[in-house]
């Protein structure tokens, strides 16, 4: 008889726990799609705004569940520009002293380096022209090794977005 009631229980918790959920975030219902503007771009590199601008509809429809749409059409509109794109930051070096004496010839080299990237963003539901997230100078670093700029600027790209998509759902 005891185990049938320790067994009961266990079911019972495990049934309670199947409705457990959280309140606040996620989406509002009405927002279904999503219309990523052009970011603007106050860099230097040309095509840094087509990659975050990639970056963040890719986000929207695969980590939010938005559908693409035209501007006129959409449920929500992201705008944004970026402000700063330092794609070759030094971050740790390696150094030799010289041998000679008198002489103060070091050699150092820079053995990893860093891609920075600062956008300002906003994200604003349609109907109402109310803002559902806003974040200014927000700012990711991807660090690389010495000819591998790419690869850092994924890496920022990662976690830009990311932090987008984490605040928006926090936000909402």
């Amino acid at each position: 008889m005891r185990r049938v009631a320790i067994r009961s229980a266990i079911v019972a918790l495990l049934l309670a726990g199947c409705s457990f959920g959280f309140t606040g975030g996620g989406l509002p219902p009405a927002i279904r799609t999503v219309a990523v503007t052009p970011f603007e771009n106050d860099t230097s590199d040309p095509t840094i705004a087509q990659q975050v601008d990639l970056a963040v509809r890719e986000a929207m429809q695969r980590r939010l569940g938005l559908r693409s749409a035209a501007e006129s059409q959409a449920d929500a509109v992201v705008r944004g520009r970026i402000t700063r794109y330092l794609p070759d930051e030094p971050l740790a070096y390696t150094g030799t002293p010289s041998t000679n004496p008198g002489r103060s010839t070091n050699t150092v080299q820079v053995t990893k380096r860093q891609v920075q990237v600062t956008i300002d963003i906003e994200i604003i539901e349609q109907e109402s022209g109310r803002t559902l997230w806003i974040r200014r100078a927000l700012t990711r670093g991807g660090e690389y090794d010495p000819g591998r700029e790419a690869e850092g600027r994924r890496k920022a790209l990662q976690l830009l977005v990311n932090d987008i998509v984490d605040g928006a759902q926090s936000q909402w």
